[in-house]
């Protein structure tokens, strides 16, 4: 029995969206893209989105990945306020579940059309990469390079304060203090699809060889309602990792995205 065009194309949709979903492979980031979670919109109020993934993989090894984020946003006026929390358990074979997570917390004001300014606090660990706890606090201007309606540049210049406890047997408790520049990129080619690419640069300031990049780039495509794919690549760089870590990690994810306003 033929379909309808309209029952085909949600069928072949739902299908594309199900093997996309199961198909998920990751290694968590160590920096997070804030400018993914900024949630485009010109009225006041609460908004935001939350993202749901699992993953099971087999090659030499048995893989299991669940990991969930939650994103809240609440704009008043010149005033906005940014929440996000993450969570991620990964499993390789008979192992105990190895977590990670991120709380993120920023306020930005927007002093000018062209200048606002951000201060936010981050709280962080990731057993995989060996980090027990890291602890950001920071501020400084951001900057609109461009704000058309579907093509927006934004740049940061940010300095923070950091915190750091590593598990590898020879590194000691980090106070520094860091920079953090950023340009971001967001295009809305069409009303169903988004598209945020972010570059951060992040150097110690007395030692700058001691530097680490994130480079995010996130593709969201609405599929029913506030229903949406989410498609994500992160690659990291870390000039002085714990020991045993590799200086570059990748990520890439597919999962279900939930937004709301």
């Amino acid at each position: 029995m033929k379909l309808p065009n309209a029952l085909s194309l949600n069928v072949k949709s739902l299908a594309l969206l199900v093997v996309l979903f199961f198909t998920i492979n990751s290694i968590n980031a160590q920096i997070l893209n804030v400018e993914s979670l900024r949630k485009v919109t010109d009225t006041s109020g609460f908004s935001g989105n939350a993202n749901f993934n699992f993953a099971l993989k087999r090659n030499t090894n048995d893989f299991i990945t669940l990991s969930n984020q939650i994103h809240v946003q609440y704009k008043m006026n010149n005033h906005l306020v940014l929440f996000k929390n993450d969570i991620s358990f990964q499993k390789i074979e008979g192992d105990n579940f190895e977590n990670s997570g991120i709380q993120h917390l920023r306020y930005n004001y927007k002093i000018t059309p062209i200048i606002t300014w951000e201060v936010f606090g981050q709280s962080q660990y990731n057993k995989i990469s060996k980090i027990n706890f890291r602890g950001l606090l920071g501020t400084g201007p951001r900057f609109k390079i461009s704000g058309k309606e579907n093509y927006r540049v934004y740049a940061g210049t940010l300095t923070m304060l950091e915190y750091e406890e590593v598990d590898d047997g020879a590194t000691g408790i980090q106070r520094d203090i860091r920079g953090s520049a950023y340009l971001s990129c967001s295009l809305f080619p069409l009303e169903n699809i988004s598209f945020v690419s972010t570059t951060y640069y992040q150097p110690l300031y007395k030692q700058i060889s001691d530097y680490r990049i994130s480079s995010q780039s996130s593709l969201v495509t609405s599929v029913y309602k506030n229903f949406g794919l989410k498609l994500s690549y992160t690659f990291t760089y870390d000039n002085s990792p714990a020991v045993g870590i590799p200086n570059s990690q990748y990520n890439f994810s597919t999962g279900i995205n939930y937004s709301f306003d």
